[in-house]
């Protein structure tokens, strides 16, 4: 690897790393609730207030951004928590009614930007190898704040806590690496190594192929040039069938 690819690859492999500190045992948690499309669902409502705040001129980067992209989520993560408590048998077709909702209403936002399409593709793939160190330092903090409340409360009957560390984690997640990687980073490891019963020993491994197959989806996106989000998820298939093959 030379010093080129070294300086593109290393802050984009940093932030695929806090996206799996949170993803993976936020994702064994989603797969033992069976509510798979959870984090589709609250990524695309947060990616509908990251558009809703773009068409109404704020920055990017800025602070209203976050605050839009956040509050979608919450108040996302808030009506999931009410449907889960009164409709609990169809919460998973709540969550999928959900995310068509959100996406299309984002189309709809879109539908007469000149660079609608390729707001949509950022959205959807990401653009993880553009990601800069200045955009990691509050990613890596949220992580901390999600990941002290996951052990601490993980094991008590919490509905709406969880929800709300789901929204926060994936609101971060989905600007970073785009909906489409915030889903494989959650669901894959968590299926790859969902026949271990030992928690640490699963999420330790779930931590390993998500590392492997992110970066191993780094190197060669960069030297196939083809976009990064969608070959780190193939990338992350790959290494989860790998695992589930070799470690019975």
């Amino acid at each position: 690897m030379n010093s080129f690819e070294l300086t593109v690859v290393l802050p984009a492999f940093i932030a695929c790393l806090l996206v799996l500190s949170t993803h993976v045992p936020l994702g064994t948690e989603v797969l033992r609730r069976g509510i798979i499309f959870i984090d589709l669902a609250i990524a695309q409502v947060a990616g509908l207030g990251v558009i809703a705040a773009d068409m109404m001129g704020w920055e990017a980067q800025g602070i209203m951004v976050q605050v839009a992209a956040v509050g979608a989520a919450v108040l996302a993560a808030l009506i999931l928590n009410f449907t889960d408590k009164h409709w609990p048998q169809i919460q998973e077709a709540l969550i999928g009614v959900s995310f068509i909702l959100a996406a299309t209403a984002g189309i709809l936002l879109l539908a007469n930007n000149p660079h609608g399409g390729e707001h949509l593709k950022e959205l959807l793939v990401g653009q993880v190898l553009w990601v800069t160190y200045s955009q990691l330092w509050p990613v890596a903090i949220i992580s901390a704040v999600v990941l002290a409340a996951w052990f601490l409360l993980h094991h008590r009957q919490w509905h709406f806590g969880f929800y709300a560390i789901f929204a926060l984690a994936v609101t971060q997640s989905v600007q970073l690496v785009g909906v489409y990687m915030v889903f494989a980073s959650l669901i894959i490891p968590a299926l790859a190594t969902r026949r271990i019963e030992r928690r640490w020993v699963r999420l330790s491994c779930g931590w390993a192929v998500g590392l492997l197959g992110s970066f191993a989806g780094l190197l060669l996106s960069v030297h196939i040039d083809l976009p990064a989000g969608a070959v780190i998820v193939w990338s992350l298939g790959v290494f989860a069938v790998a695992f589930a093959w070799l470690v019975p």
